[in-house]
């Protein structure tokens, strides 16, 4: 990967902090980007401080925030987004609070398509969009409606771009469970009690580990030939 340059949004954190790695480990250039100066410093001292990472504070979720980053930004190859403002989402229909749903679509929906809007031009010919949805979409459980429907229409949103930026490539990774600092926002004190009763239905026989999403990501940024894609990286959880 070397001379190539990436975007990470949500880069600072889980998923896309293990990709970061990943990416700079094969010798890319990075730049993460997320809305917290402080995560994303204190990411730079944990990958090592590596002359080939940058560091961006945006809120994708606004649309100037993002046409800023990409006045400044200079060429791209690839621009993934992990980033999912779920704080409050996980609640029974009765207890759902407008402005915490409205802060997942914000995040997972208005914000990728935003980095498509102006990202796009700053992509090479064979670049690509890699975004992150999940398995609510094809698993939904009580409280989870708004993230259910917010992963599935990401998905649409996914196959239509593939279409329409074409030969850019559009593409999505819909994880499973994966034990990220995410959980404390879902499960509480009761995270690792819940992350174990479902490593125990899995068919692999564990949740998901954050580079098990960084290469399933990796290898949608490198194969040329795949797009407007789902790929479920969930250890089964879909035949169970």
């Amino acid at each position: 990967m070397d001379q190539t340059r990436i975007l990470i949004v949500g880069g600072s954190s889980g998923m896309g902090l293990a990709l970061a790695r990943r990416c700079l480990e094969e010798g890319a250039g990075v730049t993460i980007a997320g809305r917290g100066e402080a995560k994303l410093n204190a990411a730079r001292e944990e990958l090592g401080h590596p002359a080939a990472l940058e560091t961006a504070v945006v809120d994708i979720s606004r649309e100037d925030e993002v046409a800023a980053l990409f006045a400044r930004i200079g060429g791209l190859d690839h621009i993934v987004s992990t980033a999912a403002a779920i704080e409050g989402a996980y609640r029974l229909l009765p207890e759902i609070e407008l402005e915490a749903a409205q802060r997942v679509v914000e995040s997972k929906f208005y914000g990728p398509l935003l980095l498509a809007k102006h990202g796009t031009p700053k992509l090479s010919a064979n670049g690509s969009l890699t975004f992150v949805s999940g398995i609510a979409a094809y698993r939904p459980a009580a409280r989870g409606s708004v993230v259910a429907a917010v992963n599935a229409a990401l998905e649409g949103l996914v196959r239509a771009l593939a279409i329409e930026l074409a030969p850019i490539r559009v593409n999505a990774v819909s994880p499973g469970w994966v034990d990220t600092p995410i959980w404390q926002f879902v499960a509480g004190d009761a995270k690792n009690e819940t992350l174990a009763a479902m490593a125990e239905r899995l068919p692999v026989g564990r949740v998901g580990r954050p580079e098990d999403i960084a290469d399933a990501i990796r290898f949608l940024i490198g194969n040329g030939f795949t797009t407007g894609t789902t790929l479920h990286v969930e250890g089964g959880h879909r035949l169970v």
